[in-house]
């Protein structure tokens, strides 16, 4: 396992995840929304909000996403491609797009738009960590679990080439380099 510091442990978590669906909940325009996660670090975050909002009378229908933009290195690549869409009807529907972590903004940006030209009424953004430092697209999102500092995280579905994604908690390491052969 890596060598890592914890950052948000489950308690803080768990608290800040009941706050942001009780957010989103009273904003909705319907009670049976489309959430939208993206693979594969939010899909921790996408079931414990799911089970959050269910525990407040909101039948969500769920449905997941798979992009990219690392590559086989820890840098962004700049280049967001997408390998799943959504195979949802999102016309009319509210929908709420949720991921693990802002920071370039270029995946948020992209997918955000996908979903926008598929004609939802209400198309919101959620996220458990944001990391304002790092944006290089104009974007914010909607609904923010954490404000982080510009440091590699692990745990609570996000890994660091396969290691900590199943953690309970965030935490830090150092960015790991992956070795060249």
């Amino acid at each position: 396992m890596l060598k890592h510091c914890v950052l948000l442990d489950e308690k803080t978590i768990a608290a800040r995840v009941d706050e942001l669906a009780r957010a989103i909940a009273q904003d909705l325009p319907e009670p049976t929304p489309v959430l939208i996660g993206l693979l594969t670090g939010a899909f921790v975050f996408l079931a414990d909000l799911v089970r959050a909002l269910g525990r407040l009378g909101i039948e969500p229908q769920v449905d997941l996403m798979a992009v990219s933009h690392y590559g086989p290195l820890v840098t962004s690549s700049g280049l967001v491609q997408l390998h799943k869409d959504s195979a949802l009807d999102l016309n009319g529907r509210a929908v709420l797009l949720v991921d693990d972590i802002l920071d370039s903004g270029r995946t948020l940006s992209m997918v955000r738009a996908h979903l926008a030209a598929r004609n939802p009424r209400w198309l919101r953004t959620c996220v458990l960590l944001d990391k304002p430092s790092r944006r290089q697209v104009t974007i914010s999102a909607d609904y923010v679990g954490f404000e982080v500092p510009d440091v590699w995280m692990i745990g609570y579905g996000m890994d660091a080439h396969g290691e900590g994604r199943g953690l309970p908690y965030v935490a830090s390491v150092e960015a790991p380099q992956r070795v060249r052969t």
